[in-house]
């Protein structure tokens, strides 16, 4: 027995794998490994031999930790184990080697990475000018509420990313797997696009910066436009040539970068304190002075550009840096732990660092200056001047007056290389700065990009998600991007590309905040984020912020960008792409139903509210695809619907268990909006009764039983029979309404699948084909609720065609409440049905037969119903044709209780056989047989060319054998070449005319 129990252990192996430590959280380990030939210590509980303990590698998706996904023992194996000369040998090592993946920490792959990419253009080349625009306070104003959003995404972004493991995609990939698809993959596809923007963005803050060195040594090379054009692209194509060199040569680029961003900055601040010589007081810069901090504090807004929210557009993209360590999430060694403190540190740090640049710069320059020696006071002491230079001992006046200065806070960009020891030492920070940044985001634009691609949701671009190398690196990707930035590369205009970029990366920060919000506020056991320092309402805040701004920004660009979004996010609903990411949407869909659902119990029934909501016996619903389209085309998105099959007991073990959710996607595949359920019975009439008890929740029951006509209630067992009978009876006993579906060749396509076979099963046989022509039957209703896909397995039906100006014939011989009429009208409000004329058919006597019509059409008009035709049968007391009363009797002559039985005990015998018919029933039931027989015949003469015929369903007595009752209908339905419905409600009203 051991020996067997080790052979055991030895197989169940190939299922598990190392039982290796996962590490611990903020701690950096130098390489990931993933061993395909580690031998792992395998721990079973005392249970059984073969059930191991919980293991890490039953949950993974991934070999990220170095570990292989493993599978644990199935029930089926636990509770049956396999015999051990029967179990395959134990796998063998493969020889693989070890892949080596690279890996970044918290500080190299998200700390620096997100300084780089805040510090960038902005900072060096635009914060001086939009402090001297907007003046200290309110550029603090944009500075804090700028930190103010990006904060709060930063907060949002590590709750999200902390909620468990993100892969590679950053942005796009936690606000898809959070709001699902919809959203998820139009922000993804413009925030790539909005990293391109921004790699644009900072490779022409690069350009200007050489060309203003070019034009500073007279060497400019066509103008101050085409300059930047033909500087910028030859920048970003080598750019594309360190990203295909790798992620690690970006990652030894992006530290030199920080290194010489670092010295920049330090070089500008100890600036500040130098002493400025009279060349640098002509340009502007006087030292720290307060009159000038005085002059700076308030507004002076100048310009095409001057205002507070143009402003406010332009800074923003110097804060878009914060998602720079999100985006890479997949070459982070714990990017859980990594990006709350790498990215709010990076945060802290450049926020710190734009206070003191505007506030160190608005205090030792003024907004306007010449650069002329000329216009210094100690070589003109004779100029009278009122200006702030003129304190300084500077006359700027006559420059300021006319709008001529060239220098100064307002007129130059490179103030901060003016200001610092050595300009040299700025301009390669601006560099540093613009290189790394238009780096950085080169390759997150491609990073999220491949993850979209992988995804599948947008046709056509999976051609660029393709991944080379051991990094899986998007090389067609980097293409792409390249061409996307080079297009606005060639704008040459720093001032018109950054409003643009604010839009997209506000848009996506938005999302991202709301995605937060939502996933909180929906309270899913799956929301389990280990950052807890967040706050779903700040969260909601800073999504609204973001909304707003982007209108206040550019409003156009706004408006562009939603509707982009919104052609993006409808493509999506339409498709459904067949994803499952466990979407917060998806726990508040469930909040919603529940809470509405509970709602619903304090609310008293009402005529007005009435829908059929149906309990359709399908059996497994592939097989009866005719009932299933018939109920769902009245059903769906107002009234409830389930499908359910009855499993009887012998079939339990031919019943595959996965089968539920086969058939769920075979309704989801058909656009079918039903549940469907299951249950295991001995009989028909057992399950079915359970099914109508237990179906439902609160007043979401089904009220209304729907099951297909016995097509062979002749040949069956006469307990079948019986069965079927019963199932009716209880229904009608349960207070539900019945219909019955009666197709001239059935409703079950089994037997036509297994001899046809399912990829050859094109059309539905469950209808007469000469009844359908061939060029309607190939129609299809592009506006249809169901829709055919194409696939061999979705078997079309005559419900799925366009019915076009056909009628539904409604013979309501009995008064049911209504629902004989509602059903064909709730028909006729879909689209292949609103074309088909209502025809209503009523029994009446020939001297009333006008009184009759005039009675009938102003119900129907109180009904609010538009039917106009309406039909009095006069002559339905008229004998039948007698081929058809003897092919009735035919029918139920099998079923006939014999002279000798009728001797004995008729009671005893029909008690103990109750479908048998004594001559006692049959001439009880004689005149509505032949009344039956006729209308039968009058159906058949008044609805040759109907798409639809709907009769009153006979209530069972309770003394009518089952043989009878179904003889009955068979009569009613006989020979009828559309599909008939038997229908009869509860006997309570269904329709009104009452206003309450």
């Amino acid at each position: 027995m051991a020996r067997c129990i080790a052979r055991i252990r030895n197989v169940i192996s190939g299922l598990r794998h190392s039982e290796s430590n996962i590490p611990p959280q903020g701690i950096s380990v130098n390489m990931g490994e993933v061993d395909y030939g580690m031998e792992d210590k395998r721990k079973m509980s005392f249970y059984n031999p073969l059930d191991p303990v919980p293991k890490y590698e039953f949950y993974a998706k991934d070999t990220w930790s170095g570990r292989i996904k493993s599978t644990r023992p199935s029930l089926d194996i636990l509770r049956k184990p396999p015999d051990p000369d029967d179990l395959p040998p134990p796998p063998e090592e493969d020889g693989r080697p070890k892949v080596k993946l690279v890996r970044f920490g918290w500080v190299l792959g998200v700390l620096i990475r997100c300084m780089l990419n805040i510090w960038g253009v902005i900072m060096y080349l635009r914060l001086p000018w939009i402090t001297s625009q907007a003046g200290i306070i309110l550029t603090y104003v944009i500075i804090f509420m700028s930190v103010t959003i990006t904060t709060i995404t930063a907060t949002s972004v590590s709750a999200i990313s902390t909620n468990g493991k993100v892969f590679s995609g950053g942005t796009y990939f936690m606000i898809s797997r959070s709001l699902g698809p919809e959203l998820g993959a139009p922000i993804g596809l413009l925030f790539a696009f909005a990293n391109a923007l921004a790699c644009s963005l900072n490779t022409v803050g690069f350009a200007e910066t050489v060309r203003d060195v070019l034009k500073d040594n007279s060497a400019q090379m066509v103008d101050d436009v085409n300059d930047v054009r033909i500087i910028g692209t030859i920048t970003v194509i080598l750019l594309l040539c360190i990203t295909f060199a790798g992620m690690a040569w970006e990652a030894k680029a992006q530290i030199l970068f920080f290194i010489a961003l670092l010295l920049s900055l330090i070089n500008y601040f100890v600036g500040t304190f130098i002493p400025p010589n009279i060349e640098k007081q002509a340009l502007g810069v006087f030292g720290y002075r307060a009159e000038i901090f005085m002059e700076n504090l308030l507004p002076s807004f100048r310009g095409n550009d001057g205002s507070f929210f143009r402003m406010f557009s332009i800074f923003f993209p110097s804060a878009t840096g914060i998602l720079s360590g999100v985006n890479i999430c997949g070459d982070l060694k714990d990017p859980s732990g990594g990006i709350p403190k790498g990215t709010l540190l990076a945060i802290f740090w450049t926020t710190l660092s734009y206070l003191l640049i505007s506030v160190t710069v608005a205090a030792s320059v003024v907004r306007d200056a010449s650069g002329s020696l000329n216009d210094s006071l100690a070589l003109n002491s004779s100029i009278h001047c009122t200006g702030l230079g003129c304190k300084l001992g500077w006359n700027f006046d006559q420059c300021e007056q006319n709008r001529t200065c060239s220098f100064g806070l307002a007129n130059h960009f490179q103030i901060l290389a003016t200001v610092s020891g050595s300009g040299h030492l700025i301009t390669i920070g601006i560099f540093a700065a613009t290189l790394s940044s238009a780096l950085g985001f080169l390759v997150s634009a491609p990073k999220i990009f491949q993850c979209l691609c992988k995804d599948n949701i947008y046709p056509y671009i999976g051609f660029f998600g393709k991944g080379y190398g051991e990094n899986n690196e998007p090389l067609r990707g980097y293409v792409l991007m390249f061409i996307i930035a080079l297009a606005f590369i060639l704008i040459g205009d720093l001032n018109t590309i950054a409003p643009l970029i604010s839009n997209f990366f506000l848009c996506s920060y938005g999302l991202i905040n709301f995605s937060c919000f939502h996933a909180s506020v929906t309270k899913s056991p799956g929301w389990r984020p280990q950052y807890r320092y967040f706050s779903p309402w700040t969260s909601l805040f800073a999504a609204f912020l973001s909304f707003i701004l982007m209108f206040l920004f550019t409003w156009w660009a706004a408006l562009i960008t939603f509707a982009i979004v919104l052609c993006l996010l409808g493509y999506v609903s339409y498709k459904k792409p067949y994803v499952n990411w466990g979407t917060s949407y998806q726990a508040g869909f469930y909040n919603m139903a529940l809470s509405f659902s509970m709602s619903l119990n304090g609310v008293e029934d009402h005529v007005k509210n009435y829908r059929p909501q149906c309990l359709v016996l399908t059996g497994p619903p592939n097989v009866r695809p005719a009932l299933v389209d018939f109920v769902g085309t009245f059903t769906k998105n107002i009234s409830l619907m389930i499908c359910g099959n009855i499993i009887m007991e012998d079939e339990k073990s031919s019943f595959p268990q996965h089968s539920t959710d086969m058939l769920v996607d075979w309704l989801n595949q058909r656009k079918v909006r039903s549940f469907y359920t299951s249950f295991a019975a001995d009989s028909l009439k057992e399950g079915a009764h359970n099914l109508m008890q237990a179906s439902g929740l609160g007043k979401l029951r089904p009220n209304t039983l729907v099951l297909g006509y016995k097509t062979n209630w002749q040949e069956c067992k006469p307990e079948s029979l019986q069965d079927y009978v019963d199932t009716i009876s209880n229904a009608f006993d349960s207070s539900y309404g019945v219909a019955v579906l009666r197709m001239m060749d059935g409703l079950d396509v089994m037997d036509d699948l297994q001899s046809a076979g399912v990829s050859s099963a094109v059309d539905n046989l469950a209808f007469d084909a000469d009844e359908v022509p061939q060029c309607e039957k190939d129609e299809t209703d592009q506006n249809s609720d169901i829709s055919d896909d194409g696939s061999n397995e979705l078997v079309r039906s005559v419900f799925q065609t366009k019915q076009g100006r056909k009628s539904i014939d409604i013979y309501w011989i009995s008064d049911d409440g209504g629902l004989t009429l509602l059903v064909p009208y709730l028909l006729t409000r879909r689209n292949r049905w609103k074309k088909s004329k209502l025809r209503v058919f009523i029994l009446g006597g020939r001297e009333t037969m006008e009184e009759d019509r005039k009675d009938m059409k102003m119900l129907l008009k109180r009904f609010r119903l538009e039917i106009e035709d309406i039909v009095v049968i006069t002559d339905v007391d008229k004998p039948p044709l007698a081929k058809n009363l003897q092919r009735y009797e035919k029918s139920i002559a099998p079923f006939r209780l014999s002279e000798e039985q009728a001797g004995g005990d008729v009671q005893e015998l029909k008690r103990l056989s109750p479908w048998k018919v004594s001559n006692k029933d049959l001439e009880a039931i004689k005149p509505k047989v032949e009344s039956t027989v006729r209308l039968n015949e009058i159906i058949k003469k008044n609805s040759i060319h109907t798409a639809l015929v709907v009769i009153s369903l006979p209530v069972p007595d309770i003394n009518c054998p089952s043989s009878l009752y179904m003889a009955w209908l068979d009569a009613l339905s006989y020979g009828v070449h559309c599909p008939v419905l038997l229908i009869r409600g509860n006997q309570e009203n269904v329709m009104t005319f009452y206003c309450q």
